[in-house]
């Protein structure tokens, strides 16, 4: 394992952009004008882990998040429209974005996951709720700020705790599972539900 110099938010945000395809979303995505648009997710902080894996920043990257907020217009149509103009976008990226406008995921998520979500009034409530805390990381269109309320210590020395903020246990497990089998040293918190502290 290749060690990682001390994160912050500049190292961080150096290591998400040494990944071209973020580098260029960020780019484009803010000629869209979307509100409260983020870059989130996999794309950013697995650059972390592929760092200390010695392997290139877009290692493993299934695609990449895009999350907006428009609570004027919570119909599918609308949230297609955007879908499809990022596509347009970043059609010769040859990669997966997926946009999601986080005003509406309220609207969805039970069907698809079998459990309750709250109706979210910004971004980064979204970005709250991944099931992984040190996960939870988005960089700001916009700004290019980096939004990561759990800190990044937990991200940099690979520990995977069940996010407080939105405990779901069996997938918390299944999602930690995941991750370890792409990069094995990463250690996974119990949780109560496992009997452990």
């Amino acid at each position: 394992m290749y060690p990682v110099e001390r994160l912050n938010e500049a190292s961080f945000v150096s290591l998400a952009l040494a990944n071209p395809v973020n580098a260029e979303l960020l780019q484009r995505l803010g000629g869209l004008g979307l509100p409260q648009c983020h870059l989130t997710a996999g794309c950013l902080f697995q650059a972390v882990w592929n760092r200390q894996a010695g392997r290139a920043p877009g290692w493993g990257v299934n695609d990449h998040d895009v999350f907006y907020f428009d609570g004027d217009d919570l119909s599918w149509e609308a949230e297609d429209r955007v879908i499809q103009a990022v596509q347009a976008l970043t059609a010769d990226l040859n990669v997966k974005v997926e946009v999601k406008n986080q005003a509406r995921v309220h609207l969805w998520y039970r069907d698809r996951f079998q459990a309750d979500y709250p109706q979210l009034t910004r971004t980064t409530d979204g970005i709250d709720r991944y099931l992984v805390a040190c996960t939870c990381v988005g960089i700001d269109v916009r700004t290019r700020r980096l939004y990561a309320p759990h800190g990044l210590d937990e991200l940099q020395r690979g520990v995977l705790r069940m996010n407080p903020r939105f405990a779901q246990p069996a997938m918390f497990r299944d999602k930690a599972r995941s991750y370890q089998q792409r990069w094995p040293w990463l250690s996974v918190v119990p949780t109560e539900e496992d009997g452990r502290p």
